[in-house]
This record gives structure tokens, C-alpha cells and sequence, in this order.
């Protein structure tokens, strides 16, 4: 047999190669430019699966809301409707038609007095379903004033001072004033003190937060509508609200299901929730529903004819994944409210475990206890220490893998430095007691120091 005859082709000698002695391997890949050829598939994947280990641990993340973990149906569920087009509506009719069966789910786990009468829809996020809701308190308000004859140039929104970045987006994008009232140590949240100073004819509504993304806490929808019903006594101004459920909205229900927040407050207009934090599906999706279809003005909703047939839509995204309603609808009849309920209770178990624990730490004072959302902040205590802040602390643990964001609270408290875990579906009590661990070693090193860190002002990893 000749030299030639025993030597293997091009390809074949590429393909036997050790993996990081290929071509394209032992060298970089442009990162700012296409490249000039291809490459075989094993070698893209693991150029791209190299750069991805060095993202965090998703299990370590205590600053994120966003869920990390679905069972081994739904990731099955998950790679077969990867191709569907939520907006394709013709094309995809059985998917369109559970994602009307998912949120009559949540509408009437939200009380909606008619659920035939109500009307929602999927986004891409809690985010988008918020911008939503606030389009149509602004299309509405807008609506009522020119059939007075009245000006529409200056609506205004009021909100807690804080609210996640997705409603002073809002503001800005559509010209609309944020009137932000700011929380205090007496007032941790919005809760209708004052509120007569914020509300005048101008305003389209007030948002309410059940769970502020800066410590957890639900904000009192009750307590809110009953200022409004005072305002309108004495004004006759008929001021709607906005619920930002993000996360309380898949945690109140099933945690603290006699509290009246939802639609059984009768000037809630319409809800918003993150599908993808406490709804357990994976990124990204959000819900937004409505009490009824007059409380969705018409001509916010198109009509689409060319993918096929007339479809309605109300987004302001076009194409989007379907994969994600499949995986709502996949936990609503693998969980069911029991085992939904038993998931968050879980997660708030460990949470008021966490929040147990680090408030008998002599250098912590407790901000909330995680009763509330399994989400919970703390301060650092007056007087333990000027050697070291929260912000520290947070580096320290980094070290360990943990992210615990240590951040300012917002305008009103904007001295006042918190960090904030926030549990989610996979922080065992196991992991709990190792962060504990952690957290009192990493305290117990930096006591030791006998001269001040460098003094830090920035926030760290704080993630809405």
C-alpha cells in the first residue's frame, strides 16, 4: 500500500484531530466582523459554549428574579416549538388558542368578575405587558378629555418612587409626566399617603407594585383605591390603577390568597405579571389582562391580514417566540394551584428562613422578612462598623460565587444602602445554609480589618 493510498483526506484528518487542535480552535475568531470562511458545526459550538462558562452561576444569582430551572418535559416541550411564531396566529392556530386559555387562567386567578368579558394577552415580559397597561390608561384618559372638549398635552402617571426602570421608560417614551412619590422609613411603599398632592385632572392612573423591586414588599392596592375614593369624593376625579404583579402576581394568590389587591379592588383596570419569574417559564414572557374589553380601548388594537386570515394584536413586538406560552400552559396543568402553591412556598420558606437568620447578625437590621414576595433587604447596623459597607460585602462574596447586590434605595432614601436576596424556585435549604455560612465568614473577615476599604459607591449586579 503506497504513502497515498494510506493517507486520509482533508476532511478526515479533521475530523480525527483532538478537539482543540482544529483549525479555528488554536486560533481566535474575529469578534467584530464576519468570518472570512466557515467552519465545521462542533467547532462553532464550542467556541460559543467556551465563552458562555465564564457567565455566572444562574443557581447563585440571588439578584435576578428571572427563573433558571424547568423540569425535563418542559425543556422536551421547549426544543419542539422553538420555530413558532407567537404572531402567526393562522399558522399556529392551536398555540394562539392556549395562550387565550392561559391568561382566562390567570385572569381568574386574579378574580376578574367576568372572564368572558376581560381580555389579555402574552408579551415578551413583564416590561412590555406593563407599557401596555399604561397605553391604555393613557388612551383612555385621552379618549374622556377630548369628549369634554379638554386639552390632552400633559398627562401624568403617579408611582412609588421605586419602581422598576420599565415605567420611567414608559414616561419617557410616551410623553408621559412620572409624579414620583418617594418612600420613606415611615412610608417604605406607596401606600396612599399624600396621595392627594400627586393626583389632579392630568393624571391616567396609578401604578401599584405587588413586590418593589428595591426590597420585596408588596404595596397596599387596597389602602391606595381607598385614597382614590376619597379624591374623587371631594374632586369627582375617577383615577384607575395599574397593578405591576410582576412577581407578587403568581405569589399573592397562591401565598396570601385572601389579600384584595386584584380585581376584587374595583378600580383596578388591568394587571401585569412576569411569566418568566415567578410564573417558573423560562425567558422570555409576560401577561397583561384587562377587567373588560371597554378597559381596552379599541383603536390600540390592530388587525393584521397578511400572515393569513384577520388576526387582532395588541404589542409592541411583532414576531415573537410561542414556545414560551407552551411552557405557561405545560406548568398551569402539570402544577395546578396546589402545586403551585407548594412551589412559592417553598421558596418564601427559605426566604423568611435567610432573612431569620441574617437579622440575628449584630452587623444587619432587616429592611422586610420575605413575607411577602420570597424577597427580602437588608441594612447594614448603625454604629457596627466604618471599616466596611454592604458594598464590601457584596465583592466578598462574589468570591464565593454568590451574587448579592448591594445598591442605594431610591429618591427619598437615597443615603441609605441595601443589599437584597431574592429566592427563586432551586435555592434549596441546603444552598441556604451554605450562603449563611458565607455571609458570616465573609463578616467575620472584614471585622478583622483594622483600617477602612477604599469607600465604594457603585452598585453591584443589582438585576431587576
Amino acid at each position: 500500500m503506497t504513502d497515498t493510498a494510506a493517507r486520509p483526506d482533508d476532511v478526515s484528518r479533521t475530523e480525527l484531530n483532538p478537539l482543540f487542535a482544529r483549525d479555528g480552535e488554536a486560533t481566535d475568531f474575529p469578534i467584530d466582523r464576519l468570518p472570512d470562511g466557515e467552519s465545521l458545526p462542533d467547532t462553532a459550538y464550542q467556541v460559543v459554549h467556551d465563552e458562555s462558562m465564564l457567565d455566572g452561576n444562574a443557581r447563585l444569582n440571588l439578584a435576578t428574579f428571572v427563573g433558571t430551572w424547568m423540569d425535563a418535559s418542559a425543556e422536551k416541550l421547549y426544543k419542539e416549538s422553538a420555530d413558532k411564531n407567537m404572531i402567526d396566529k393562522d399558522e399556529y392556530p392551536q398555540t394562539a388558542e392556549i395562550e387565550s386559555r392561559c391568561w382566562k387562567m390567570i385572569a381568574n386567578l386574579w378574580n376578574v368578575p367576568d372572564a368572558d368579558d376581560a381580555i389579555g394577552t402574552s408579551t415578551i415580559g413583564s416590561s412590555e405587558a406593563c407599557m401596555l397597561g399604561g397605553l391604555a390608561l393613557k388612551r383612555r384618559w385621552q379618549h374622556a378629555r377630548r369628549a369634554k372638549g379638554l386639552p390632552t398635552d400633559k398627562p401624568n402617571l403617579v408611582l412609588s418612587s421605586a419602581v422598576q426602570v420599565c415605567w420611567e421608560k414608559f414616561c419617557n417614551y410616551w410623553d408621559v409626566e412620572p409624579r414620583y412619590v418617594p418612600i420613606s422609613r415611615e412610608h417604605k411603599v406607596l401606600d396612599g399617603h399624600d396621595l392627594a398632592d400627586y393626583v389632579d385632572e392630568n393624571t391616567i392612573g396609578v401604578v401599584a407594585i405587588m413586590g418593589v423591586t428595591y426590597t420585596g414588599m408588596y404595596e397596599p392596592v387596597a389602602e391606595i383605591a381607598k385614597a382614590l375614593d376619597a379624591i374623587q369624593a371631594s374632586t369627582g376625579l375617577d383615577v384607575k390603577i395599574h397593578v405591576d404583579g410582576a412577581s407578587g402576581g403568581m405569589i399573592a394568590p397562591f401565598l396570601q390568597p385572601d389579600l384584595e389587591w386584584d380585581f376584587r379592588v374595583e378600580r383596578v383596570v388591568s394587571i401585569s405579571t412576569s411569566a418568566h419569574k415567578y410564573g417558573l417559564v423560562y425567558p422570555g414572557l409576560g401577561w397583561v389582562v384587562w377587567r373588560s374589553v371597554s378597559d381596552l380601548p379599541e383603536d390600540l388594537v390592530f388587525d393584521v391580514t397578511y400572515l393569513g386570515g384577520h388576526m387582532p394584536t395588541f404589542a409592541l413586538n411583532f414576531s415573537r417566540p410561542g414556545a414560551q406560552v407552551l411552557l405557561q400552559y405545560y406548568l398551569f396543568l402539570r402544577l395546578g394551584w396546589d402545586g403551585y402553591r407548594r412551589v412559592q412556598q417553598a421558596s418564601q420558606d427559605v426566604a423568611v428562613y435567610l432573612a431569620t437568620e441574617i437579622g440575628k447578625m449584630d452587623a444587619f437590621e432587616l429592611w422586610n422578612d420575605g413575607t411577602d414576595i420570597p424577597v427580602f433587604a437588608w441594612q447594614q447596623a448603625d454604629g457596627h462598623t466604618d471599616t466596611w459597607n454592604l458594598y464590601h460585602l457584596s465583592e466578598r462574596l462574589r468570591l464565593k460565587g454568590w451574587l448579592v447586590p448591594a445598591y442605594p434605595m431610591p429618591d427619598g432614601l437615597a443615603d441609605l444602602v441595601v443589599q437584597r436576596i431574592v429566592v427563586r424556585n432551586g435555592l434549596s435549604h441546603s444552598l441556604a445554609d451554605a450562603l449563611l455560612r458565607d455571609i458570616r465568614e465573609a463578616v467575620d473577615h472584614l471585622d478583622r480589618l483594622e483600617t477602612p476599604m477604599p469607600v465604594e459607591g457603585q452598585t453591584t449586579a443589582f438585576t431587576h
